[in-house]
């Protein structure tokens, strides 16, 4: 299944739902979340500076993770970020793809 890492930063309001929520009950909101569309959790921590939580998720495609950052964001708490995770063993398969490219006045 493919894997994503969330990103996300918290607005004023989002950090006041953490604070009236606790941590433990935001990891289990997006846990339930995950869960419902097909995926699971691997990783959930809250962090300091520019990202407020990090999040790994294994979900069945990417569809279904920008659907999944497009529900967290449209509550205007937060913004996410998402990047697709590649194993080492799809770098290898994928260092085997050869094109037509070439740089610039190359």
């Amino acid at each position: 299944m493919p894997k994503f890492l969330f990103r996300v930063s918290l607005n004023a309001e989002g950090v006041a739902g953490v604070l009236a929520e606790g941590g433990t009950a935001r990891h289990e909101v997006v846990k339930n979340a995950v869960e419902s569309v097909g995926g699971t959790l691997e990783a959930f921590y809250f962090a300091f500076g520019a990202d407020d939580v990090i999040a790994i998720v294994d979900v069945p495609d990417q569809e279904t993770a920008a659907g999944l950052a497009m529900q967290f964001s449209s509550s205007g708490r937060m913004a996410v970020t998402t990047t697709v995770l590649l194993a080492p063993e799809q770098v290898d398969r994928a260092r085997e793809t050869r094109s037509s490219w070439r740089p610039p006045g190359g």
